[in-house]
């Protein structure tokens, strides 16, 4: 095949050349002629010249790239996919086995067993943590960093005070003003989350054992987290438990338009692109209901919106992890949710428990993260309080 290609090559790095030797005699008998004829070029001749000129360089140019793709060769790279695929099945095997009671006739993909159960290979848990991506949207949209260990995040503030311009006079000094430099911590906070499983279903063969596992943990996760990023935990996970900008209700539990509108205009412009509004269901029962001045309400339903409705031009998510309108608590989150800084180490552990709840006729599925969030840019997400009573 090389030698096929060596000869192609040659071939075509001969009829390039002869090309351009056939085009330079041309070229060199036009100047010639004027030459012996002692006069300039004709314009005909000038254009003919140009033209040959300009396809002799293309030429050239064709000449050099083939010679330089010469020494280039493809990377297959077929059989590695192949293998890397073909590693991911038998791992995924192996799980099922593992749950099933069933042991591997090659060793090499057998999951090893310790005092707590059996690790899971890698390739399960991030199934498990791509799910709980794909299923949980705060999560999705915050500012992610997949790192282990402490992690700080410098930003800077110019709440208080920010670098101004202004006009100035020669020979007078110039007011020093400026916004200051300050930094998060994101720590690792542990967290586990247990699935049971039917043995009656595990013993079903015709039961897709592995999907139902990676939903299920998948699902239970994500609750959870999404829990900790909107409420947060005191001493643990602070989440969005700490923005700052708000808007308070007159009421303990109703809203009103306008301060949907405040709540709104509370981010800067710059902010309001990607922003989302985050609510439980019953508050967006209770905002369906108002109107503006033409009796037009406010929430609209909309077939491409991301969660089927918009308010005041933004989508609306709405979560049971938020709390309802009742006194003091947070009914609403607005705001561009990049705001908040998000660390889930990538050593996602997920265990096999078969002999723990084998009294309940169940197998455990334990999926242990280090997690920690906190806000990392206090200007683009606001909340909505109601009244304290």
């Amino acid at each position: 095949m090389k030698k096929q290609r060596v000869l192609e090559f040659r071939a075509t790095m001969k009829t390039l050349t002869e090309q351009r030797n056939d085009k330079v005699e041309e070229l060199q008998a036009i100047v010639a002629k004027a030459k012996i004829e002692t006069r300039a070029m004709v314009d005909e001749e000038v254009s003919r010249f140009d033209a040959l000129e300009k396809e002799i360089k293309e030429i050239d140019k064709t000449i050099a790239a083939e010679t330089r793709a010469r020494g280039l060769e493809l990377i297959n790279d077929k059989k590695d996919n192949k293998k890397m695929e073909t590693r991911a099945e038998l791992e995924e095997r192996a799980f099922e086995n593992y749950i099933r009671g069933k042991v591997e006739e090659r060793a090499d993909i057998n999951l090893t067993a310790g005092d707590n159960g059996a690790v899971i290979p890698s390739s399960i848990a991030n199934k498990i943590i791509k799910k709980v991506y794909d299923i949980c949207p705060i999560y999705q949209l915050a500012t992610r960093y997949n790192v282990g260990g402490t992690l700080s995040i410098p930003y800077y503030d110019e709440s208080t005070q920010a670098i101004t311009m202004a006009y100035a006079t020669e020979f007078v000094e110039l007011e020093s003003t400026s916004g200051k430099f300050t930094s998060i911590e994101l720590k690792g906070f542990l967290a586990g989350a247990l699935s049971k499983v039917s043995k009656s279903l595990i013993n079903n063969s015709q039961f897709a054992i592995v999907p139902f596992v990676i939903n299920a943990m998948a699902d239970s996760i994500s609750k959870w987290i999404e829990n900790e990023l909107l409420n947060g935990t005191t001493s643990k996970v602070e989440g969005l438990s700490t923005v700052t900008q708000k808007v308070t209700a007159v009421s303990a539990t109703a809203l009103t338009a306008d301060e949907l509108i405040d709540l709104q205009e509370t981010v800067p412009d710059v902010y309001q692109g990607n922003a989302i509004w985050v609510m439980n269901r019953a508050t967006r029962k209770a905002i369906r209901k108002l109107k503006d001045g033409d009796g037009t309400y406010l929430l609209q339903k909309d077939f491409n919106a991301k969660w089927g409705y918009t308010l005041l031009g933004k989508d609306v998510y709405t979560s049971d992890n938020m709390a309802g309108m009742a006194a003091g608590k947070t009914a609403i989150f607005y705001g561009d949710m990049s705001g908040l800084a998000v660390k889930l180490s990538e050593d996602v552990s997920i265990e096999v428990l078969r002999e723990k709840y084998a009294t309940q006729h169940a197998v455990g599925v334990v999926g242990w993260i280090e997690i920690d969030s906190k806000i990392e840019d206090a200007q683009k997400i606001a909340k909505l309080v109601m009244k304290a009573v």
